[in-house]
């Protein structure tokens, strides 16, 4: 299992790990975050991006407007930055979008620990299920998300999951 916390795991992995390590701490993004507990997720963290994949990073703020106004202090002056709060699931969230260099870096904040936030626990099971699975089923996830499927829908199609797949991944045991 990875720690996911640590982003060192990124140095050892594909290409795309590797270019993301560099501008994550070449631009102390993590670091910068650090009171707001981020974490690293989405498709890049366990080998599923495909060409336009983003940074995904979650965060947990306790106070709404602390969490905005840090976020517009630290990125506001990156290309093509844009911050908005939507309501998700009956919790309110931030969301951050930017480029810097090569990658777009979305950043994800709700008041609820960011090991709670379903970004990460979707990914810590989707990376248990990979595990369990064969190379053949990685690359069938690719395929489908270079269709334009979303990730999540693409594991419920290869599982053969029915309903609201976001919550049946919640709830799927390896």
């Amino acid at each position: 299992m990875i720690n996911f916390r640590d982003i060192s795991y990124l140095k050892t992995g594909n290409s795309k790990q590797h270019a993301a390590f560099h501008i994550l701490t070449k631009h102390h993004i993590l670091e910068n975050l650090a009171e707001f507990d981020p974490i690293l997720v989405g498709t890049i963290p366990i080998n599923i991006d495909i060409e336009n994949s983003d940074l995904d990073i979650v965060c947990y703020w306790k106070n709404k407007s602390d969490f905005i106004e840090r976020i517009k202090y630290l990125f506001e002056k990156e290309n093509r930055f844009s911050i908005r709060e939507i309501v998700i699931d009956n919790q309110e969230s931030i969301v951050a979008n930017f480029f810097i260099e090569a990658f777009e870096i979305e950043i994800f904040g709700q008041n609820i620990p960011t090991e709670l936030q379903n970004g990460y626990r979707h990914m810590v099971i989707e990376d248990q299920i990979l595990r369990s699975k064969d190379e053949n089923f990685r690359l069938e996830i690719i395929k489908l998300k270079e269709s334009g499927i979303k990730t999540e829908p693409a594991f419920g199609l290869l599982l053969g999951l029915n309903g609201n797949v976001y919550q049946e991944l919640l709830d799927y045991k390896v």
